[in-house]
């Protein structure tokens, strides 16, 4: 089968790709610069240079394709022209979605986030969720924006389901939208040394194997129109590193760094990147989401599409042991 793949040099769309194109699909892979595109060199994937913003560069790439998987997405922290978040993740989504209509294309999954239904207020968060928060990111604003508009595609004739993953870690490129495995890699060589606020927020990790079974799954069983969350582990940030320590067997001391300590920073940050174009390690939004707890359930996935993610120690202990052969590698 022929399958198109936007984000195809990312994180998560990398992983895709590579499982995509080992299980014998050719994989129409979508990608902007040459430089990032040897992570998915296959014999059975076929590269076209475009972006999201070009129509004819998506079309030309998805002709022929039965089935498309969506990945790409504006996930930085911060930009100096906000209305980027908006033209890729938004409009970039309607051209996607426009080509799909017009090549006649059988399914298409959409990656969003977990970070759609807001943090856990009342309980666990599940698809059923009703948001009771302003969004805390432009990233999650023209996220939602995305997911509203991928729904009115539904009423035009297209079959579209809709992923949500929540933090994936993993082996990959270590980039900003992979900042857990980062946080893990520095850890172990001794330079993560912080806990933020009190270290009892939870979070849910998941690791990037599951997500792109996820997909897959939800490509072959998913509904139409609905979305299923691709979770892992809730766990502390306290709890998280303490499965990072066992399984690394790395004694590291770590300190506690209150929250108000870290608006200022993250607000002088933000204060330098707008004026000196230095791109901040984390923003004031950032810092105020942290705060938050944010448990999840991924059981309708579990349910419908025979979802089981691996446990957070399962999970680290894959990635601390890629992380080591990668370091081996490169001394």
């Amino acid at each position: 089968m022929k399958i198109f793949v936007t984000g195809a040099t990312g994180f998560i769309g990398s992983a895709l790709v590579r499982t995509l194109a080992d299980s014998g699909h050719t994989v129409h892979a979508l990608f902007r610069s040459r430089s990032k595109t040897p992570a998915i060199k296959h014999a059975h994937v076929r590269l076209f240079k475009g972006n999201l913003l070009d129509q004819k560069s998506i079309e030309r790439a998805m002709s022929g394709c039965q089935w498309v998987f969506h990945t790409a997405a504006m996930t930085k922290i911060w930009s100096k022209k906000p209305n980027r978040y908006h033209d890729i993740n938004v409009t970039g989504t309607k051209n996607v979605l426009e080509a799909a209509l017009h090549l006649g294309v059988k399914k298409a999954v959409i990656t969003s986030t977990a970070g759609v239904f807001g943090p856990s207020l009342d309980g666990c968060v599940d698809e059923n969720t009703v948001k009771k928060t302003e969004c805390f990111t432009e990233y999650e604003r023209t996220k939602t924006q995305a997911d509203s508009l991928a729904l009115s595609y539904i009423e035009k004739g297209l079959h579209i389901v809709m992923v949500c993953p929540t933090r994936v870690y993993g082996p990959g490129l270590i980039k900003e939208s992979n900042s857990t495995t980062r946080m893990i890699q520095l850890y172990i060589k001794g330079r993560w040394r912080i806990i933020p606020g009190s270290g009892k927020n939870i979070g849910n990790y998941v690791y990037i194997d599951d997500v792109v079974k996820g997909h897959i799954l939800a490509i072959e069983k998913g509904l139409p129109g609905e979305k299923y969350i691709l979770g892992g582990e809730n766990v502390s940030y306290s709890g998280f590193f303490k499965t990072l320590k066992k399984v690394s067997q790395k004694e590291h001391a770590l300190f506690r760094l209150p929250i108000f300590i870290m608006i200022f920073l993250s607000s002088f940050m933000k204060f330098l990147a707008k004026w000196f174009d230095i791109y901040p390690l984390i923003t004031p939004e950032m810092v105020k989401k942290l705060t938050c707890d944010w448990v999840v359930s991924s059981d309708k996935a579990a349910r419908e599409l025979g979802y089981s993610p691996l446990s957070l120690e399962t999970g680290i202990k894959k990635t601390v042991a890629w992380l080591n052969t990668l370091d081996s590698k490169n001394s």
